[in-house]
């Protein structure tokens, strides 16, 4: 059985609720991600991708300087990184996303994505369900 912790990513970009919605932006365009933990005291209080800056901050007229939390999504849907892929390809399926924290009492350890299930040649089955499940419910929404 493969667990998360043997396909995550270990080395994850995060943000505190001292950072705005500029360095928020910037943090993802020099890293080329679209999703960054928020981190306070080493746990992770909430997530803010892309489209959160888009539709909670420049759609919501929020200035660059807005902080951090007015726009982060603060639902947490995480895995421990002693769970199976199994496990995490159904939690994403089920929950609509395509990334999913990993953590240990709260404190990141990393981040799976589907793109990391679909890596793993025995994993690719469970990769396109999770994926066909999300794109099928964006497109009936």
């Amino acid at each position: 059985m493969t667990i998360v912790r043997e396909v995550m990513t270990t080395s994850c970009s995060t943000l505190t609720l001292l950072d705005n919605v500029y360095e928020a932006a910037v943090m993802m365009k020099e890293n080329n991600i679209g999703f960054v933990p928020v981190v306070d005291q080493g746990l992770v209080v909430g997530v803010v991708t892309d489209r959160d800056i888009v539709i909670r901050g420049v759609a919501g007229k929020r200035p660059n300087s807005a902080r951090i939390r007015d726009v982060m999504t603060e639902e947490i849907i995480a895995v421990a990184p002693d769970a199976s892929i199994e496990t995490a390809a159904a939690l994403m399926s089920d929950k609509q996303i395509r990334r999913l924290l990993v953590t240990d009492n709260g404190r990141l350890e990393g981040i799976v994505a589907l793109g990391d299930l679909a890596v793993r040649t025995p994993l690719v089955h469970e990769a396109g369900h999770a994926l066909s499940e999300i794109s099928e419910s964006s497109y009936t929404h």
